[in-house]
C-alpha cells in the first residue's frame, strides 16, 4: 500500500496536482500543523554543519544540522525568498516557497564557513521525495542563515530543535 500511495503521489505531482485523491491519503495522517508562519526567537553560539533530508509516509523532513546548542528559527512560505545580505530572489522549483532561518549563523568567530555547499542552488536530490521540488542554500548574514524550500504547493509544516546532534527540523505533510 505505501508503494502505491508514493507512486501515486509522484504522478499528482508530475501532473500538477496539489493535493492526492481522498482514497490515496492515509487516515492516520491527519497532522493538523497548518501553513502558518513558525518562529522560536532562540539564538545559539552554534554554527550550521550540514543539510540533509528524508522521506517519510505523511511528509518529507529537511535537517538543518548544528555544531552545538539549537538555536532559533522563523519558517515562512513566501512569494519569493531573498538572499541574505543582497536581497537577491533565490530561484526555486515548486508551487510554494519555504523561507527558512536559523538563528546561527554558517561560520564560525573567524569568519571561515562551517557549512559550505559546492553547488547553493542543489544542496540535495529531491527526485522521488512526494513534496520537495528543490532545497538551496541563500546564505549566512549577521548570525542567520537562511535556506530556501521548494514544495510542490503551500502545504502544511512544522519546525521543531532535537538534541543529540543537535538540529532544526522542518516536516512538509504531502497533502492537507
Amino acid at each position: 500500500m505505501r508503494r502505491f500511495l508514493v507512486l501515486l503521489a509522484i504522478l499528482a505531482a508530475c501532473a500538477g496536482l496539489t493535493t492526492l485523491p481522498a482514497a490515496a491519503t492515509p487516515s492516520h495522517c491527519e497532522l493538523g500543523w497548518g501553513s502558518q508562519d513558525k518562529t522560536s526567537s532562540h539564538y545559539s553560539a552554534a554554527t550550521v554543519t550540514d543539510v540533509r533530508a528524508g522521506r517519510h509516509e505523511c511528509f518529507d523532513r529537511l535537517v538543518i544540522d548544528l555544531s552545538g546548542p539549537v538555536a532559533g528559527y522563523h519558517a515562512a512560505y513566501v512569494g519569493t525568498v531573498i538572499q541574505d545580505g543582497s536581497g537577491a530572489p533565490v530561484p526555486l522549483r515548486g508551487g510554494a516557497f519555504l523561507q527558512i532561518e536559523v538563528l546561527a549563523p554558517a561560520y564560525d568567530d573567524a569568519g571561515n564557513g562551517t557549512y559550505t555547499p559546492s553547488n547553493r542552488a542543489e544542496l540535495l536530490s529531491t527526485n522521488g521525495y512526494p513534496t520537495f521540488r528543490q532545497v538551496a542554500f541563500a546564505g549566512s548574514f549577521e548570525g542567520r542563515t537562511t535556506f530556501g524550500l521548494g514544495t510542490r504547493a503551500r502545504l502544511p509544516f512544522r519546525v521543531s530543535t532535537l538534541d543529540s546532534p543537535a538540529r532544526v527540523v522542518v516536516d512538509v505533510a504531502h497533502h492537507w
